[in-house]
């Protein structure tokens, strides 16, 4: 599939019903509305969704000083392989370049190769593992430093 065209937009709290659903359906300890709102309402939090006639995808980034964590990101799975995690990518990277960020974290599944493929296409690099983060799945933790260089989204648009 070609990439495509899904909007990228601030989350809102209307978008909590379908976040939250999605979350619900696709992660072992998915977080509840609450925490999404708590997120949402914290000065330093960036969330995003990707829009297509509904919410598709979201994610969200923290950012401390001059660094970002990304702290979620997901793709409902009937639209994975069209680009959207990686224009959420961009876009969150945007915001957190746009906040002083100069080095970005995240820890990714480990059994998620289409993850760690577009994270290795970013420029980041693991550094350590945390064992059973995510439950069913350890956590592999990727950095990329110095992400506020010239260029360092080219090509990813």
């Amino acid at each position: 599939m070609g990439v495509t065209t899904t909007a990228i937009r601030p989350m809102t709290l209307d978008d909590l019903g379908e976040v939250v659903t999605m979350e619900t359906s696709h992660q072992p300890r998915p977080w509840s509305e609450q925490v999404f709102r708590d997120e949402l309402a914290a000065e330093n939090r960036v969330y995003l969704v990707a829009e297509d006639g509904g919410v598709v995808g979201f994610g969200g980034v923290l950012v401390i000083v001059d660094e970002a964590h990304v702290t979620n990101l997901l793709v409902d799975r009937d639209y994975r392989n069209r680009g959207i995690g990686q224009k959420l990518m961009v876009a969150l990277i945007s915001e957190a370049l746009r906040r002083g960020a100069r080095h970005l974290t995240l820890e990714v599944r480990k059994e998620n190769a289409a993850a760690r493929k577009l994270y290795s296409r970013l420029g980041m690099a693991p550094v350590g593992v945390r064992p059973g983060y995510y439950g069913d799945d350890d956590a592999i933790i990727l950095w990329a430093h110095d992400i506020d260089a010239p260029g360092f989204l080219e090509g990813l648009g």
